[in-house]
């Protein structure tokens, strides 16, 4: 993936940051090495693994730090294409203040899932979007695109959330903030190696923190 991303992205203004939690596959070294062997490539090692949301969370103030423009989440086992990286970050350009890779818009979708996995993904979506009453159809997505000024203004410490429920939060934190989010058709392609990190845990919390969203915005908290 990291070779990957270096042929799609401008090396003379961009970076690429690895966060490692711990990971027992030796995921952490992989990454020191190609950092030595790739002056744009740095490596945040965490020493336990807590969620996707609290990875990210540790990241962007690091991404923040460095002079970045606009920040970019992504998986990196090739289910976010890398290729569509140049054209999250030119909607950016473009006037976005976060550019959201959407698999629920006209061009978008995904394969090798699942029924049961589309309708948990769809049906998540859909019961944020009008729990929220929000107009953006992939609440659910991780493959983004961030204006900096949109990560400096979101109260980044008192986000609580993790998995789905990270990505809804994030997304809402934007739109409260008054940002605009603007979707960009992608194809997400499942993991063919290892297995998805969703579980019914990371379902569960996304049903019952996102009512707590809405009561936080409710009481101007949010």
């Amino acid at each position: 993936m990291i070779r990957r991303l270096g042929e799609t992205l401008d090396l003379d203004r961009d970076g690429v940051l690895v966060v490692d939690d711990n990971s027992p596959d030796g995921t952490g070294a992989i990454a020191d090495r190609l950092a030595t062997e790739l002056p744009w490539v740095d490596v945040l090692h965490r020493r336990r693994k807590q969620g996707i949301g609290r990875a990210y969370l540790a990241a962007f103030p690091r991404a923040l730090a460095s002079g970045a423009s606009f920040v970019l989440e992504m998986d990196s086992d090739f289910s976010h294409n890398p290729a569509m990286l140049p054209t999250l970050i030119q909607t950016c350009e473009n006037g976005a203040d976060v550019a959201l890779g959407s698999r629920y818009v006209a061009g978008g979708g995904t394969v090798n899932w699942s029924p049961v996995r589309q309708l948990i993904s769809m049906g998540g979506s859909l019961y944020a979007r009008l729990l929220l009453g929000v107009g953006v159809r992939d609440l659910t997505g991780g493959f983004k695109c961030f204006r900096r000024e949109v990560l400096e203004a979101i109260d980044l410490g008192a986000v609580r959330t993790d998995g789905y429920a990270f990505q809804i939060e994030l997304t809402y934190r934007a739109l409260r903030r008054g940002f605009r989010v603007v979707e960009v058709p992608i194809t997400f392609v499942d993991r063919e190696v290892g297995r998805s990190k969703m579980s019914r845990a990371i379902v569960l919390e996304a049903v019952w923190k996102v009512p707590g969203l809405r009561l936080a915005a409710a009481r101007g908290r949010l």
